[in-house]
């Protein structure tokens, strides 16, 4: 049976909005008196939701300091959302061909989600998403499957007629937790080991090669 949906992480998967991240983080990290990190440890750092990012971010700082520069991190990132995000290459032509195919589709993120939704809109303004989802109070975060599963009663689809691709671990866990078509993409923040580890399907390097992969998939 083919795929009818499939759900997209955000960062490291559309778009890639390390350098905006690395950014507003370290801006906060030194408003607050702690070393800032270069661009590149914040690979390891994203993933797992702002408050995650936080703490790694500040070395595992008391928890009253964590909020204060989470605070300082939100206010700066609020504004400085599009400074160097862009989308990755193919991405759009590829998300319309599937829609074109028929293939429902969907956005899940562990990023807050005002800021999901303002990235998808501005960057992929023309893929027709049937719901587009960042973290929100009261919902498990990934790779917990619950925002997944509510996600794909959403678009009417059965859960082993989804796909679901990500860059990491997070995004193939919550994939095999949640009984989808997990598919990594090399492109994004974390290495092709890693996603082969934790249970993809299908691992690819390119829009085209994802596209492939999503149209061929056999769950």
């Amino acid at each position: 049976m083919p795929l009818r949906a499939v759900l997209f992480d955000l960062d490291g998967t559309l778009v890639d909005s390390l350098g905006d991240i690395a950014t507003a983080m370290n801006h906060a990290l030194v408003a607050h008196g702690l070393p800032p990190h270069p661009e590149a440890a914040y690979l390891r750092f994203v993933g797992e939701g702002v408050a995650m990012l936080a703490e790694r971010a500040t070395g595992g700082a008391i928890p009253e300091l964590q909020r204060r520069v989470l605070a300082t991190y939100h206010a700066y990132y609020d504004t400085h959302l599009f400074d160097r995000t862009v989308a990755y290459p193919g991405v759009a032509d590829a998300l319309l061909v599937l829609a074109r195919d028929g293939l429902r589709l969907g956005v899940l993120s562990n990023k807050s989600d005002d800021f999901v939704k303002r990235l998808v809109a501005r960057f992929l303004p023309g893929v027709p998403f049937a719901g587009v989802y960042g973290e929100r109070p009261g919902i498990p975060r990934k790779p917990d499957p619950t925002a997944a599963l509510a996600l794909a009663r959403e678009l009417g689809v059965a859960p082993d007629a989804c796909g679901f691709v990500g860059d990491t671990s997070v995004d193939m866990d919550t994939a095999r937790a949640a009984g989808m078509y997990g598919v990594g993409v090399t492109w994004g923040f974390r290495t092709e080991a890693e996603l082969h580890a934790h249970g993809a399907r299908a691992v690819v390097s390119s829009a085209d090669a994802l596209l492939t992969a999503l149209r061929t998939a056999a769950p």
